[in-house]
């Protein structure tokens, strides 16, 4: 038997930086350089760190290096915070083809890798690995190439099947049966029956031994704020959108005191199985981030990493 196919070239040891870009609105024109960044982005360095910055010239006005932190800001004028490379926390390169045509590429994501980039995972990702391997295919000429997209994410701790689209067409195709089975959720009168062209199966592992040999739970998802988090933290909330899960239990093993379960999610919600494992009383084993009832383990923690948030 042949073996199957795989990608990935190995991780370079720091990634290529970034580069942030604002255009100077009306309601900011007359802020200084360091109170445009220090209260616009106070959440990314303290004021220090901003000063820091601008003197080692990370940031341009213009189009020129700018290092005096009192130049006083017009309306318009272009800035960009240039951000040095880093090295990434360690993450899998190598990802096995599961299935691929014209159309598609199937891959089997390796647990620890992120899909898309997001928090300190910028270049060690899905993504960058589908561009290196599309431009390595010098064959096909630059503008006739697919350019291979995840059109659906799993968390960067989850291994698993992630379908990726080579086509425009196949794109809007696959992202309308994803989103197929989360918009007959939020109508009014969903039934559990099959829904969607696409069905979405997890296996997981959770705390505590569950009882009932099926589950289902709806219980919606919505954010809070969280600290260090700056968008907010996905929890059960009553106020959040529809989100529904079946749960089916594949084996107890009471003297771990634990349930290996198979989740069916006919939406899908930002850390949906967590939070609704969680919300039943079965968080994942492990799980840093949730406790019983589908809440935060601690609201008041004083910082959170925010990919450590964002993706678990």
């Amino acid at each position: 038997m042949a073996s199957p196919k795989k990608i990935g070239i190995p991780w370079p040891e720091f990634n290529d930086g970034l580069s942030y870009d604002d255009v100077v609105r009306p309601s900011d024109a007359g802020l200084t350089l360091i109170e445009f960044y220090s209260t616009k982005y106070k959440s990314s360095a303290p004021l220090q760190g901003w000063l820091q910055r601008i003197k080692s010239d990370q940031i341009t006005l213009d189009a020129r290096v700018v290092t005096d932190p009192n130049t006083i800001l017009r309306v318009g004028s272009k800035l960009v915070y240039h951000r040095i490379p880093w090295k990434e926390p360690d993450a899998p390169h190598t990802i096995e083809v599961l299935y691929e045509d014209d159309d598609i590429i199937a891959l089997n994501k390796p647990s620890g890798l992120q899909v898309l980039p997001g928090g300190l995972f910028q270049q060690r990702t899905v993504l960058t690995q589908l561009q290196w391997e599309t431009n390595n295919k010098s064959t096909i000429e630059a503008h006739q190439k697919p350019h291979p997209v995840p059109v659906h994410r799993l968390g960067r701790g989850t291994s698993g099947i992630l379908l990726c689209a080579k086509t425009k067409l196949a794109r809007a195709r696959l992202a309308s049966y994803f989103a197929d089975g989360t918009s007959r959720i939020e109508g009014k009168g969903h039934t559990n029956q099959e829904l969607g062209k696409i069905a979405k199966i997890y296996r997981a592992l959770v705390s505590g031994i569950i009882n009932n040999d099926q589950v289902t739970i709806n219980q919606p998802i919505g954010m809070v704020k969280y600290p260090g988090v700056a968008k907010g933290l996905y929890v059960a909330s009553q106020s959040g959108k529809p989100a529904l899960s079946v749960v089916h239990v594949l084996e107890r093993n009471v003297k771990e005191n634990s349930t290996l379960v198979q989740v069916k999610i006919q939406s899908g919600r930002p850390h949906q199985i967590r939070i609704h494992l969680s919300f039943i009383g079965h968080p994942l084993l492990g799980d840093p981030l949730y406790a019983v009832g589908g809440q935060p383990k601690c609201l008041d923690c004083d910082f959170l990493d925010e990919s450590f948030a964002e993706d678990g």
